[in-house]
């Protein structure tokens, strides 16, 4: 629990609203079109010019990008159904090494249909793992998941044995996860700079979205779905922003 409290306080992705914040979701009055006019502290969901997410293309090869270094350890997790998204907490110890900043994981979430696109074409879901280094700076890792029955995904089979169907529900996780089974094998990324894309869509958010996509079954896709058939945000504005690739 006091990992739903720190992203709370500092990432914005609190599990329920407070007193503070004014309530939002995915659709109808309190939907992304409108949560820039639900609170003054959510202004940025409609007047930043980082937002997130973007459609990838045109993206320009930076040859001094240098491969982002994993150090994830395998651990317990909770998963917790927060009312807009699943999301697993993990205990401290994993993090990466990106631009020479290490950066802890905080917690992995998916998205359905996936929130990025790729020259303007959508992912089944995607997983978003999220980072923050020892100054507050977040990065977040964006991995998009492609459904092919005939390749389910390891991590989602461990994991959605203790999917909580209800908003509000957790479930602590005694196996032994390694957010690492949640990477491609082929590590190529795109990178730029953005938000987060649930309120206060904060900026100054460094983005990673992996080239190679990974698989999942249509069950574990469908188990998902049935609890959250929408919950990505529209694809923003980059207002000249550059996308550059590692390789």
């Amino acid at each position: 629990m006091r990992f739903s409290v720190f992203a709370a306080f500092v990432l914005g992705m609190a599990a329920m609203a407070t007193a503070q914040n004014a309530n939002w979701n995915y659709e109808g009055k309190t939907g992304p079109l409108r949560w820039g006019k639900l609170d003054p502290s959510y202004r940025a969901c409609s007047d930043g010019h980082e937002q997130s997410p973007l459609d990838i293309h045109g993206a320009h090869l930076d040859k001094a990008l240098k491969p982002i270094e994993f150090h994830y350890i395998a651990g317990p997790v909770t998963v917790e159904n927060n009312g807009r998204t699943i999301v697993v907490h993990v205990d401290p110890g994993s993090y990466i090494v990106a631009g020479g900043v290490r950066y802890n994981l905080v917690e992995f979430e998916f998205r359905h249909p996936g929130e990025e696109t790729v020259k303007g074409k959508f992912s089944d879901m995607s997983a978003h793992l999220v980072h923050r280094s020892a100054d507050g700076k977040i990065a977040i890792l964006a991995v998009r998941l492609l459904e092919n029955q005939n390749f389910p995904n390891a991590l989602l089979a461990a994991l959605w044995k203790h999917l909580p169907t209800t908003a509000g529900k957790s479930e602590k996780v005694a196996e032994m996860i390694n957010p690492g089974g949640l990477l491609p094998a082929d590590r190529g990324y795109w990178t730029y700079m953005g938000s987060l894309t649930t309120p206060p869509c904060t900026e100054g958010v460094r983005w990673f979205v992996f080239e190679q996509q990974v698989t999942l079954s249509r069950d574990q896709l469908r188990a998902f779905a049935n609890i959250y058939k929408m919950n990505t945000r529209e694809i923003q504005d980059p207002h000249g922003r550059r996308i550059e690739a590692n390789e």
